[in-house]
């Protein structure tokens, strides 16, 4: 009956005119279900995002926050369907988006969830005039009546992004970075979008021209009521465009919360880091600020496994059992969490000579465990050849291999095995064939 019912779901042609309401009365537009992203196959596969989850409620701005390769971008990628998922689902108004759907809804998730790119060169066709750029979406959904229409429409999304209309027979190349990106801010607006994935729309931007991009993000937000989620990795920017902030670590969300209730309540050790280093004005109070290094073996997830919890206040928090209870504790306290430390100059002197000491110790480890590595672990080709030729032997030689953790040589020998098997096996099936031929 549930197999029956998503299946009844996947044929929906068109989206409903608003999605499902929360137990707050809160509308959610888009909803992401413990979604799975993997890049490629086999041994080289990598799990890009972890069982990652969170709803976006309409009308809101959503970031989503992480450093350089946690999986910001994949999930607004699998948002308007450019990768796949290996697991879960992403529902737009309550309607799956994820996985085969039908051509039609296909189009109403271009047309209705359009996306604002970090690089605003790339993103352009170098080739095409601006006015072209912006129409093209308008050609392919024919969202004008005639030409004169259609030239109303570029003309003044052009003019609410702060360009000309005499730059519309312009080419990308001949504007500025922050020119460039309110090119891209035109192209999405014009498709008259409910949610636009702003994937770091002004972290390629000079500093001046952020706060402008910035005022335009809000100014279209509120007058056309849009909903963003917000890809960034600069906290101080987030915490002042964001109703909700969700903190991603290597694939997995690890805290959501309301914006000042993640600044005044940062629980996860991971946030704490992040809160850490947003850079404070005073060039003195910099100097001597303590940063918060976020350390992930202080995590213990070997038999009581992580799950991601709701502790109240509408704070979602990733850990196991016995964390969740010291962070259920803490948020009872209501005491603000004090994230940066400043100290005197002497105190930052001793803080750095610990660190560095630490260090040393751990480079001298690190050696340790490097002369302790097999040297001769090459996973040489001509393990794979002689495997290949003598298949049993290799098999025996993989295990041997295994045991004295030579895994290069170990994968090498058992691929060749494998293979040489296979190939074995296909002989002797095309032997008895032949025979079997001959005998009849």
């Amino acid at each position: 009956m549930a197999k029956q019912k998503k299946e009844n779901e996947r044929r929906v042609s068109h989206f409903p005119e608003h999605g499902p309401v929360d137990e707050n009365g809160r509308e959610i537009l888009l909803s992401i279900k413990n979604i799975d992203i993997t890049f490629g196959k086999g041994e080289e596969a990598v799990k890009a995002v972890r069982n990652a989850s969170f709803d976006i409620y309409k009308g809101e701005t959503f970031s989503l926050v992480g450093e350089s390769g946690s999986g910001k971008t994949t999930i607004g990628r699998a948002v308007i369907r450019v990768n796949p998922l290996a697991k879960g689902e992403i529902l737009y108004k309550g309607v799956p988006i994820s996985g085969k759907i039908s051509h039609s809804l296909d189009r109403e998730v271009i047309r209705n969830i359009q996306m604002v790119f970090q690089d605003p060169a790339a993103s352009l066709n170098e080739r095409a005039t601006v006015d072209y750029i912006i129409s093209e979406g308008l050609y392919n959904f024919h969202l004008f009546e005639n030409e004169a229409d259609r030239v109303r429409k570029v003309e003044r999304i052009i003019d609410e992004v702060g360009l000309l209309p005499e730059h519309l027979t312009r080419y990308p190349h001949e504007f500025s970075g922050g020119q460039r990106q309110r090119i891209g801010l035109a192209r999405a607006m014009v498709m008259e979008p409910e949610l636009v994935v702003a994937d770091e729309p002004i972290s390629a931007l000079d500093v001046s021209i952020r706060a402008q991009v910035l005022n335009l993000l809000k100014k279209f937000q509120e007058e056309k009521g849009l909903t963003y989620l917000f890809i960034a990795h600069d906290l101080s920017i987030v915490r002042f465009i964001s109703d909700r902030i969700g903190v991603i670590y290597k694939g997995n969300i690890v805290e959501v919360a309301d914006a000042e209730e993640l600044f005044d309540f940062p629980l996860h050790p991971y946030t704490h880091s992040l809160i850490s280093a947003i850079p404070i004005p005073d060039p003195k109070l910099e100097k001597n600020k303590v940063l918060y290094t976020y350390d992930p073996s202080i995590h213990d997830y070997s038999e009581d496994k992580p799950e991601f919890v709701c502790i109240g206040h509408d704070h979602y928090v990733y850990g196991n059992k016995k964390e969740i209870e010291e962070y259920k504790a803490i948020r009872e306290k209501g005491e603000r969490l004090k994230s940066i430390t400043i100290v005197t100059p002497e105190e930052k002197e001793a803080l750095e000579n610990a660190a560095s000491e630490g260090d040393t110790a751990q480079s001298a480890s690190a050696s340790d465990e490097l002369l302790q590595t097999p040297l001769h672990d090459t996973g040489s080709g001509w393990y794979a050849v002689a495997s290949f030729f003598l298949p049993i032997l290799g098999i025996i030689a993989a295990f041997v291999f295994k045991h004295f953790h030579h895994y290069r040589n170990y994968r090498a020998c058992r691929k060749g095995a494998v293979i040489g098997f296979i190939t074995l096996g296909v002989i002797v099936a095309l032997f008895l064939l032949l025979l079997l031929m001959v005998v009849v």
